[in-house]
């Protein structure tokens, strides 16, 4: 491809993403295919002969597009948002364009100093105090394994320069809430420290993490000859976005030397908004943090910001330094090889550059408080409405809820919830995602796309009030 043809065909590509977010409204939330459908319209074997453009965007729109779950779409309540705004697909874009890699800080200077700049910035837009450094990673599985990694090997005086985990003689132990992501047990698994030494800690009444437990669990541990190693908490949890009293849990880590690492990937973009710092309350006694602004912030996927407060024992852990790489500045820059787990890195800083000066703080902030807004709007028409149920508190914009009919329980209950949410994602209009809470399904409305406003989530509300009955079924639905 010359580089003519890539600007006529890059031309339509955006005119094309362009079109696509206008009237995305216009399609089905859900994908409207079936399993295999996709593969058997693909074929089999890889072209011999090169083809056109136009040929692949034609599939583009009769293949790819009926077979996604529209998570731009204002009916989109599924998961958690996952903004990609217009200023951010331009960052990533030219990312992508530009090719560099990040393998050290002469490979791409402006990658890693860029990186360093808005980092920063982010940590003064959540109320962060300079104690902290951060890095760019991928995702918050990864920064969680990172920080795992980390209190492994603070616990054990770099272990891995000797016998690694194998050598100790005491096993660690890790503590979690029992609504911790479940990447927090994978990575605590993938570091070595094995099913038997993850504790899960009961929660409150509000589903976040009980303190007087956690003690209580790791005194036991300590009397057991075991070595507490790690806390991983969290300020917005997967299922309900609970709060777990970071203060509390802080005083805890630090009377017994444990690591804390504070998983704030959802609602961490709230902290820009100075009236939802208490949510993290004592964060300044953690050891390390997470949050996803590729979340609700609005930086197109991927881009998690992984913040420590020892930044040298970060490189200690996770640096590498082969002769191809070395060159004559290292003593004087951050090399953010050393920083996480892969060598090269994405220039993912442009993304999120692009995004923080086109829209500036106080329009990210406007954004995020409308959310928060049609979040309590929602949960005022429920606790209101018969046989509707709220079932944790509504802090940040998840509204957990449940339909509740009179003689309706136990698993004749789950099957009615199912039944219903499956109703309504098969409407077209709106998507939902089900979970259990307690052992029971229930439904999370997870308020925050871009496009969604008031109106929407007003439809929304009347929908479920349609299709909660048996047997309602809307003539949209693909049968």
């Amino acid at each position: 491809m010359t580089p003519d043809e890539f600007r006529r065909e890059g031309h339509k590509l955006i005119d094309w993403i362009a079109d696509y977010r206008a009237t995305v409204g216009e399609r089905p939330v859900m994908a409207q295919s079936a399993p295999g459908d996709i593969k058997a319209r693909l074929p089999a074997h890889p072209p011999e002969q090169a083809e056109s453009f136009d040929v692949i965007f034609r599939d583009v729109d009769d293949i790819i597009v009926p077979g996604i779950t529209n998570w731009q779409h204002p009916g989109f309540f599924g998961y958690f948002p996952s903004n990609g705004l217009f200023a951010s697909v331009l960052g990533d874009y030219l990312s992508t364009g530009l090719g560099v890699i990040g393998l050290s800080w002469q490979s791409s200077p402006a990658l890693s100093e860029l990186e360093e700049v808005v980092v920063d910035w982010m940590r003064q837009m959540v109320g962060l105090s300079g104690a902290w450094s951060g890095v760019i990673q991928d995702t918050a599985s990864t920064s969680t394994l990172i920080a795992l990694l980390c209190a492994r090997e603070r616990a054990t005086s770099y272990g891995l320069a000797r016998g690694g985990l194998q050598a100790e003689l005491r096993a660690l132990v890790v503590y979690v809430s029992a609504h911790s992501h479940s990447s927090v047990e994978k990575a605590a698994l993938l570091a070595g420290f094995g099913r038997d030494n993850v504790r899960k800690i009961q929660h409150d009444a509000d589903f976040a993490m009980q303190p007087s437990v956690l003690a209580a669990e790791i005194a036991l541990d300590i009397a057991a000859g075991r070595v507490p190693c790690a806390v991983v908490a969290t300020t917005g949890t997967t299922t309900t976005t609970a709060l777990d009293p970071i203060a509390a849990i802080a005083a805890i880590a630090s009377e017994h030397g444990v690591w804390l690492h504070v998983d704030a990937a959802m609602a961490g973009s709230a902290m820009i908004l100075p009236e939802c710092r208490w949510m993290w309350e004592g964060i300044e006694g953690a050891d390390s943090i997470v949050l996803n602004v590729h979340k609700w912030l609005g930086v197109a996927f991927d881009c998690s910001l992984y913040y420590v407060r020892d930044a040298n024992h970060l490189v200690r852990v996770m640096s590498t330094n082969p002769s191809y790489l070395q060159s004559s500045v290292d003593d004087k820059v951050k090399n953010l090889r050393d920083w996480g787990i892969p060598l090269g890195r994405r220039f993912r800083a442009l993304k999120v550059w692009f995004l923080i000066r086109e829209q500036g703080v106080e329009a990210l902030q406007q954004r995020l408080r409308r959310d928060l807004g049609n979040a309590r709007w929602l949960y005022e028409q429920i606790s209101v409405a018969r046989d509707w149920r709220v079932l944790a508190p509504v802090i940040l914009q998840t509204v957990c809820l449940r339909h509740e009919p009179a003689g309706l329980g136990g698993e004749a209950l789950d099957r009615h919830t199912l039944e219903w949410v499956g109703r309504v994602n098969a409407s077209g209009r709106a998507y939902l995602t089900p979970a259990l809470l307690d052992g029971r399904w229930m439904v999370r409305v997870s308020i925050g796309a871009e496009q969604t406003g008031r109106a929407d989530v007003a439809a929304l509300w009347e929908l479920l009030q349609e299709l909660v009955e048996p047997g309602v079924i809307p003539a949209s639905v693909v049968l």
